[in-house]
């Protein structure tokens, strides 16, 4: 089972209820969220260990998740990424369009999109982002469940991203060494970054600089090597 622990006191909760290994956690107030090889999402009260919700329909692996704006948003290698209502675990969305696993996702809320007339229809929902080992990101539109962008540009399995929502940029990593940014609004390709020699694994924004986790492999696919971090100054200071 899973294990919840209380640093102050060295005591720890275990949950139990997933069928496979779990692949990602996500804290949010009192609950927490789990993404699992056995193709579910579960919500547990992290106060008492129990199970409060199971989402179900997802067809492989779950990835990633993520909680906003009154939404769980998941990943899967079944290609497809998906929205679900928190409380009553209902799938409200499915975005499919990848052609291979989806494997990272993040997500731009209705507020901080322009205010424009002639898109408040499409961004009323706000925006989702997915990377793929397709070598594409999407932008996909939450209302409609329709992609509103592809990102093409990379040459390798996007294995990360991360969102400045104030300048509407995604910035993406890559199984070919480079982190990109990109316009989600418009679908341009900004900047191409390439100091790395090996997957660009993680990214953080931060305001004034992107730091990227880069994870070089010697050789053989999966055979770790070194890890190194490398600030990019994304744009000036004011």
């Amino acid at each position: 089972g899973n294990k919840s622990w209380n640093v102050a006191s060295s005591h720890f909760l275990s949950v139990v209820g997933h069928e496979s290994y779990v692949t990602f956690c996500q804290l949010e107030d009192e609950a927490a969220f789990t993404c699992s090889a056995d193709c579910t999402i579960r919500r547990w009260d992290v106060r008492t260990g129990q199970c409060l919700q199971v989402y179900r329909g997802h067809t492989s692996i779950v990835n990633r998740i993520l909680v906003a704006n009154d939404q769980l948003f998941s990943s899967s290698y079944d290609r497809t990424a998906r929205a679900w209502t928190v409380d009553k675990g209902q799938e409200s969305k499915t975005f499919r369009g990848h052609r291979n696993c989806v494997l990272t996702l993040a997500y731009s809320a209705p507020q901080d999109l322009p205010s424009d007339p002639c898109l408040e229809a499409a961004m009323g929902g706000g925006l989702l982002v997915t990377g793929s080992t397709d070598d594409t990101a999407k932008v996909w539109q939450v209302a409609s469940g329709c992609c509103h962008q592809t990102l093409r540009g990379h040459t390798g399995a996007v294995l990360c991203l991360a969102l400045d929502v104030s300048s509407h940029t995604a910035f993406t990593g890559s199984t070919d060494a480079t982190v990109r940014a990109w316009d989600i609004l418009s679908g341009e390709q900004l900047r191409v970054f390439r100091e790395h020699q090996g997957s660009v694994i993680c990214l953080e924004v931060r305001p004034v600089q992107l730091l990227p986790d880069c994870m070089s492999f010697c050789g053989q696919k999966g055979r770790g090597g070194t890890r190194s971090f490398k600030p990019f100054t994304v744009s000036s200071p004011q």
